[in-house]
Parts: structure tokens; sequence; C-alpha cells
């Protein structure tokens, strides 16, 4: 086997040799968990996958006496260990920053030399960008804000800087165009580009803007916060935005993924559905895939790193250190996050109330140096020594240190060494994104031959076991089953928790034990990186079904993704049609499409009756407003329309003129309404800012106005309770666009396009021309109406169909207009057409 000291020398002197040689077995526990997992290794030949992040998972060194740098990869870092993760003829490419002061003069040859040897791609920012970016926007207020810190006022809390937000964003475009160099090919459709955390949550817009079919995934390393404290962040559309520029977004938990969708939920008014198991966002007609799936650990380099000699001989020094006491394990990043002033306090409870196992119960916490610097963490450091010292001096005793605080850095083959002997790991942070040390001393419980051999375990000692102590605000909390999860917060809980785990009877370990490592060795990171790949291939497979229009300037830039056929409805176009035509019928949605659905006053402008009016005078044309609304309000509203036809809510109620009488669909009967109304009641009573709409005919409950989560909780309840009740009623329980709507059965705007064109061909005036615009779901039924009749060859062909929705979005619609204006410029156009002499 290859140890660690070895692939060091062979990192410093060629990557050639070092990609062959690094490919320390990759483990592969479960064959076909991954579905199609063997054609997706075919799918994933000869592409290139883009691994971008803020800092390269590279070691950088100068001699103090050549003065020449040193490279090497970073094997502790989870990126790194991706380029072991994909079959070996997939191309991995990394970009990012180094974790060194290059001087400007040296920068081109480093840039070079990691280009040729690591495959990695180097930027080098402005110092002050960096400072701003890096240490200010992101790590001082981005990073406790997503870890759920709300921003303090006074002259000690954290402020948002609109000069380190410009930094950020900055930097974020120098990142994206970084990547579009790398891209920059023939076939960069093939690349896949996989962006890595909360540094880089503006990029996507930046290389999306250059390139529509990029294979564009991201994955957020920390929390994402729930919606309440997210939406104290001043940019908190733009990054939103940005993100949904992606293909997919990957998170570790589902909770993470729940308080995203949230929030685009509440502040850009997005709904997420789950399809056959996935989870995704329609945007602009694109749609966006959230990957739920917790990142898993390099089983190969672990079993490496266990085999080596230092490993093992700081294993037996240990053992024989705490020989006779029962040792516990906490390795955590020295931040006030990782809940190591709780942990402290919580092993000196447990101490002051089992007395009998004072002396015996070591905790052993190791901490990895400080990422930022700051007040802050000084602070916390020096409270976590006041509370160590606390409890070692009271009950601590020549020989005996109750807690034994190692401040790093500590080398990787010592910490191994502290897991392989550890009664239990203790990992309590407040929050964190995912944190693999549980994993890690999982595996290193489990051993391996060498490891095993130093500390006397053969085939005859009893089976492998462990216990860890977790917190549940981290992100492997719900991977790890078998696991006692605490709440850091409560310090006797805490206390109570540790004397569990040391009391647990040897076979619960053991069973605890096998459960975790059956998980962490099926679920490493080769299957987290291909199980996120293989998703976002799918994600992408509509790539070239469809057209893309770029929209919004700066990071309010989203694309808009159209069917093939789905064009926009010009005027030149309509007008010459229309004065080619003598037959003429224009279906005119209402809410939405002659009137803003935010307007306060509902009824027509002036310039929308004078245009209907018009279109009236022409005696070849029908022209109906088409609404589910009831017939009264649009009796009084276009009332000085004295040719306007309108069918009332969704067609029920017809009539051709003013004066006409109205026709209804057919006689039913509206005794269900007196089980619907209460039912409705009640839900309205209960849900704030909802109302009840009481038709002619259907009943609607409407929850715009309502709490967004809690409304659409309200409805799916509602909707499923009236399902029930309704069963065997002769009614349809639809529901729309922030309503439930009640109404009976046949019932829609389709059957209304259906209608007037039978009656106009009966008439004898069968029409040549059809104009049809609406802006939502119930239009959709004229839409796919029209599309099932001029596909039909039993029935007369339409020389002109225009079926229009108001907006670019998907649609059974051939043709879209951006907004209400161009809505009104085109009838009014054609209006002109009327009076103008042939």
């Amino acid at each position: 086997m290859v140890s660690s000291d070895c692939l060091d020398q062979l990192n410093l002197l060629s990557t050639d040799d070092f990609r062959v040689m690094n490919r320390i077995p990759r483990v592969m526990k479960v064959p076909g968990v991954i579905s199609e997992f063997e054609e997706d290794q075919q799918t994933m030949s000869q592409k290139r996958v883009i691994i971008v992040s803020n800092q390269l998972p590279l070691r950088a060194s100068r001699d103090s006496f050549s003065n020449e740098w040193r490279f090497e990869f970073d094997e502790n870092e989870l990126l790194a260990q991706l380029k072991d993760a994909f079959p070996p003829d997939t191309e991995v490419r990394y970009v990012g920053t180094l974790k060194a002061d290059v001087d400007v003069a040296d920068q081109d040859e480093v840039a070079h030399v990691l280009r040729e040897k690591f495959s990695c791609e180097t930027i080098f920012l402005p110092v002050d960008m960096q400072n701003k970016f890096y240490h200010g926007f992101c790590k001082h207020y981005l990073w406790p804000l997503f870890h759920y810190m709300m921003p303090r006022t006074g002259s000690d809390g954290v402020r948002f800087d609109r000069s380190q937000w410009q930094a950020y964003v900055s930097a974020n475009k120098i990142f994206a165009d970084k990547v579009l160099e790398v891209t920059d090919r023939d076939d960069e459709d093939e690349d896949h580009v996989w962006v890595h955390d909360y540094h880089l949550m503006a990029l996507p817009t930046f290389l999306r803007r250059r390139s529509h079919r990029v294979k564009l995934g991201f994955f957020l390393h920390s929390p994402f916060p729930s919606s309440d404290i997210y939406k104290t962040l001043p940019v908190r559309d733009d990054i939103l935005k940005a993100l949904l520029n992606c293909d997919l977004i990957g998170f570790h938990t589902f909770d993470y993924a729940r308080h995203f969708l949230s929030s685009c939920r509440r502040i850009l008014g997005l709904h997420s559905e789950s399809n056959r198991g996935y989870i995704a966002l329609e945007y602009y007609g694109r749609t966006v895939t959230i990957k739920i799936l917790p990142a898993g650990i390099h089983m190969g380099q672990l079993e490496s790193v266990m085999s080596e000699d230092s490993t093992v001989k700081k294993a037996k020094a240990l053992k024989e250190k705490y020989e006779g006491k029962i040792m516990m394990v906490g390795v955590d990043d020295l931040d006030l996050f990782k809940g190591i002033t709780q942990k402290f306090s919580a092993m000196g409870e447990l101490l002051e109330t089992n007395q009998e196992l004072r002396g015996k119960v070591v905790l052993v916490q190791i901490t990895n140096p400080a990422r930022s610097s700051g007040p802050d963490v000084q602070e916390f450091l020096d409270e976590a020594n006041r509370i160590a010292n606390e409890v070692n001096n009271k009950y601590g005793r020549p020989g005996y240190e109750p807690i034994v605080f190692i401040r790093g850095p500590v080398t990787t083959q010592e910490k191994f060494a502290y897991y392989a002997i550890a009664e239990c790991c203790v990992v309590t942070p407040v929050r964190d994104g995912m944190n693999l040390v549980p994993y890690k001393y999982t595996v290193c419980k489990q051993g391996c031959p060498v490891l095993d051999k130093a500390l006397g375990v053969d085939e005859n000692s009893p089976p492998k076991n462990s216990v860890i102590l977790v917190s549940e605000f981290i992100g492997c909390s719900p991977s790890l089953s078998g696991a006692i999860r605490v709440n850091p917060w409560n310090t006797g809980e805490m206390a109570s928790a540790m004397y569990s785990a040391i009391d647990l009877p040897k076979t619960e370990k053991q069973m605890r034990h096998e459960k975790h490592y059956k998980y962490i060795s099926s679920h490493d990171v080769a299957y987290w990186a291909r199980s996120f790949t293989q998703d976002l291939e799918r994600a992408c497979k509509d790539h070239y079904h469809k057209r893309y229009w770029r929209i919004g300037l700066g990071l309010a830039f989203r694309l808009v993704a159209l069917e093939p056929n789905f064009r926009k409805l010009l005027g030149d176009t309509l007008n010459s049609a229309y004065k080619r035509t003598n037959s003429r019928l224009i279906l005119l949605d209402y809410d939405g499409t002659m009137m803003p659905p935010t307007s306060v006053n509902k009824g027509p402008s002036h310039e929308v009756v004078s245009v209907l009016n018009r279109l009236c005078d022409d005696p070849r044309n029908i022209v109906f407003i088409v609404s589910g609304r009831d017939r009264d309000t649009l009796s009084k509203w276009f009332s000085s329309c004295e040719k306007l036809g309108i069918a009332a809510e969704h067609g029920y109620f017809t009539r051709w003129t003013r004066d006409s009488p109205w026709e209804t669909y057919r006689s039913i009967d509206l005794s269900w309404k007196e089980v619907v109304e209460p039912i409705m009641q009640l839900y309205m009573e209960a849900t704030d800012g909802s109302c009840i709409e009481n038709k002619e005919t259907a009943l609607v409950w409407h929850h715009q106005d309502a709490d967004p989560d809690f409304g659409l909780f309200q409805a799916k309840e509602l909707h499923d309770h009236l399902e029930n009740v309704l069963a065997n009623e002769p009614v349809v329980v639809k529901r729309g666009q922030q309503i439930v709507e009640v109404k009976p059965q046949g019932l829609s705007k389709g059957v209304v396009v259906e209608n007037l064109i039978s009656t106009m061909r009966g008439r004898g005036k069968s029409p040549d021309f059809l104009l049809c615009i609406g802006d939502d779901r119930s239009d959709e039924d004229m839409f796919e109406s029209i599309a099932r009749s001029s596909a039909n060859p039993t029935l007369p062909t339409i020389a002109e169909i225009f079926a229009c929705t108001v907006g670019q979005k998907p649609s059974m619609a051939k043709y879209y207009v951006d907004d209400i204006v161009e809505v009104i410029g085109l009838l009014r156009g054609i209006a002109e057409a009327s009076v103008q002499p042939n």
C-alpha cells in the first residue's frame, strides 16, 4: 500500500505520476445503489468535471533556501478527494484561489505550474478585494447569518457593508470568467461545472449569462438558515435569483433544502413540486432540481493513513497512556459555533453528578486552527480555556486531567490514533453544515489489519464497537441513526447523554457501530460525487430541446426557456392575418390579461373599453370576454360595450351581446354549496388573510393574502377535505393559483371555445381567424381545446389561429406577449386595421 509520505513526495514531483499513484482504492461498497450506475459510467466518459471553490484543495509552501514554491494536494480536503471519485477517463479540473500570498511577479509562473501539473486554474484576487470578499462579507457577515446568528445593532454589531457586497460580486465574476476560460472549447456543453459553498453564490448568474447550456450544479456545505433569518439579508433576492440560474442545487439535509425552498416561496413567490422522488422549482420555463445528499469520506485514504507507522505508534502510545480510563474524543474547528464551551460545561456536570467517574473519564478535545481572525475568536478561546481550567482544577488530581485541551494544528495521523482508542466521539456544534468527524471516527474504530495487530486485536477479540454523541443541529445527524442525539444548549441533557454513552452495554455499542459503518462505507465520497453528477445530467436533459432568452440586468439576470415553436406574437404578423380574413373570433381573458392582477381597482380602464368597442363595431368580429368572474360583476363593468360577448364563471353563463339573454351551460343541482360553504368558512376563520368568493355556480376559497406557507398547507388540507366530502357529487375540486375552487363537472374555458366555434359554424359564419389571449392555468384549457380542434381533420380548418399567453412561460399556446401593455397594443393595432380600407 502506498504510504502518505510517499504520496507527498510524488505530489512534489509530478502531477501525472500523482494521478496514477494516488488512486488509493476508492470504495463503492454497494453496487447498483445509484440507479443506472453502469450506464452513467458510460455517459460520464470523456467528459470533464470542473470543480469551483473559493480555495484550491492544495497545500503551498516556499523553500527557505531555494525560494521555490512547492505544492501538494491536501488529502484531508473533501474537494481534493473528488479527483478519485470519478471514472479514470473523466478529466477533473479545479478553479479557485491559493492558500498563500504569491508575489505578482511569480503569479504567472505559479499559475502555469498548477495548471500543467495539478489541473488547477488559479485565481489571484487583489488584496483589498480578497479582504472585503472573504474576510469581510463571507466570514463576518454571511457565515454567522447562515449559522443562525442574526445581525446585531450597536457598536459591536456586524452590519451589512455595501462595499463588501460589491467585492463579493466582483470576486464571483472573476471566478466565472476563469471558469469560462476553462470551458472555452468546441464541446463545452459536455462540461459539468460543480460550484461549492456560500462564497460563490453569485457566480451562477455570470456563468449562465455567457453559457446557456453549461451543466451547472451548486452544493452548499453550510446550513441554509430559516426564511425569517435569511430575509434579513439586504441582498436576499439577488442571491436567490443567482442560485436559481443553476440546474441542480445540493444540500446536506432536508432541513437546509426546506429553508431554501421556503425562502424562494416567501421572497420570490416560487413553489416547489415533487415528481418521482425529485424536488424541483419551475423558474421561467427552466426546471431547477433540488438534491439532498450528505457528503461522504474517502474510505481508501482513511484506511491508508490508519496503516502508517506514525498512526500505529501514536495509537499504541495513547492506549498505554489511557489504560484503565474511559476516553471521549472531540475534534472541531476553533470557532464559536462548534459547541466546545458547552461540551466542557457538560463534562463538568457529568463529574459533579457522578462521583464514581472522577479519575476515570477523560475528554480529549482537539481543535483545528481558526479559519478567520477577530476578537470573537479570541473571546471564545478565552472562555473555553476558563471552563476547562475550572473543571480540571475542581476534579483533577496528579496524573489525571479530566479535560485535555489540545490546540492544533494536529496531524491527521495523530487524530486517527485518538479516534482508534476513544470509547466515544462527542461532536456537539450548536450549528454546523455537515461535519465528517463522526464518519472518520467510525472507520477508525473499525480499524485495519496493521492497526488491529498493534492494538492487540485479533480474530478472537469481540466485535468492533463505538458510540457517537452528536448534536441534533448538524448535517450528519440524520444519517447517523444509531447516534445519541443531544441539544448542546442543554448542559444537563448532554451530561446525561455522556453517561449513557459510557454505560451502554457492549452488544448495544456493537450494533450501533455496525449500523453506522455499513452506511458510511457505502455512502462514501465516490457515491456522493457520482450521485450528484448523475442528477446533474438528468436535470440538464432538456437543454437542447428548448430555446433560451436572456432577461434582466446584473444579478436580476435570468434565462427563460421556451419550447422551440413558442414565439412572440408580433403586431405585423397579427395585423396581416387579420386583414386577410372576414369571420373573426376574438377571445380574451380578463384578470391578468386586460387588467393587472395587483391592481386595487379591478374594473376595466377607459382605454380597454374603448379598444373593445372599436373591435366590436366591425361586423366581421365576434369578441368575447371569457372569465371566471361572476356575471353580475362583468355585466356592470362592461355595460358600455353593447356588442361585447361575455362568458362568465368559466362559461356557465354566456351572452352574445349586452341586450341578449344569458344562456346557461346546462341545468345543474347546486345543493352541494350548502355542504361546501360551512367547510370553507371554517378554513377562512382558521387562516388569517383568506376569504371566500361565492359565485352562482361555484365557491372559491382565496389565500393570496395569507401567510405563504400556511396558506399552501391549508389549501392542501381544504382540497383533500372537500374531495372526501364531495366524492359522490357531480363537482370538481380544483386547486389554482392561491385558490381552492369547487365548480360543476365538465365546466371549463375549453368548453366555451368549443361551443362558440360550433355556434358560429351553425350560423354559417365558420371562423377563419381566431385570437385567444390568456395568462393563467384556466386559460390553458382554451389553448388545449384550440390545439385539439386544429389537429382534428374532421373539423373545418381555421386559417389563422393565434393562441397567446401573457408572459414567457411554459404554455399550450404557440405565442406569447410580455405583459398587459403589449396585449392592449396588439388589440389597438387590429382595431385600427378594422377601420382602414382594404
